[in-house]
């Protein structure tokens, strides 16, 4: 694949992306944008790529797939783990970003607590002019406790087990996906308190090290 749109058909094609707004935000974010210039010839390639730090930006299935599992609506407030090269924060910025003339203005926060990949994922976020969306440098802590509630949360790394403190960082009804060894988890935050797993097997993530936040 030689272009973002052919990249974005492929996705569509092969059942990974299915929701119209998802796949706007793809065709609108072009992974290029969010390599190293090393790697720019194989952007649109269906695979992890190195940026740097020992981390990547991950195989665009496994985006897709993650995305469409959180049900990222415009109007969320969102909060991304593990932003790295910036391309998921800023796939959930458009998404969320208010483009139906609604008071509700959605917002995303992408945090990376590798201070060179945080740079490096600002500067690309910073290509497309969000207003609704930025990447810092977290403290100590897992995820944003400060700015809970979220309506979604997205970790693009492995856990070991479940972190109940991004659980509590969720609003009522909210959603968290979340790669868990070598599986991915939805897990949703019911309203009578209930929380619901949905697991998928069959992932490779970089690990979340948690003592780093």
């Amino acid at each position: 694949m030689k272009s973002n749109p052919e990249l974005t058909n492929y996705l569509v094609d092969t059942g990974v992306l299915n929701t119209p707004a998802i796949i706007e935000a793809f065709r609108k974010i072009d992974r290029a944008d969010f390599v190293h210039e090393d790697f720019r010839s194989e952007a649109y390639g269906d695979y992890p790529l190195p940026i740097g730090s020992d981390q990547t930006i991950s195989q665009p299935t496994t985006v897709a797939f993650m995305i469409e599992k959180l049900e990222p609506k415009f109007g969320d407030k969102i909060l991304d783990i593990g932003s790295g090269s910036g391309w998921t924060t800023a796939l959930l910025a458009y998404i969320a970003e208010n483009k139906k003339g609604s008071k509700k203005d959605g917002k995303v926060i992408g945090v990376e607590r590798i201070s060179e990949l945080a740079k490096f994922g600002q500067e690309n976020l910073a290509k497309y002019n969000f207003n609704n969306a930025r990447i810092i440098k977290p403290d100590r802590r897992l995820g944003l406790p400060q700015f809970a509630p979220f309506d979604k949360i997205l970790v693009s790394a492995a856990s070991e087990s479940f972190p109940e403190e991004l659980i509590d960082q969720l609003k009522v009804g909210g959603k968290l996906v979340i790669p868990v060894e070598n599986s991915i988890f939805e897990i949703i935050k019911g309203k009578d308190g209930r929380i619901v797993k949905n697991e998928y097997l069959g992932f490779v993530f970089v690990p979340l090290i948690i003592d780093g936040y």
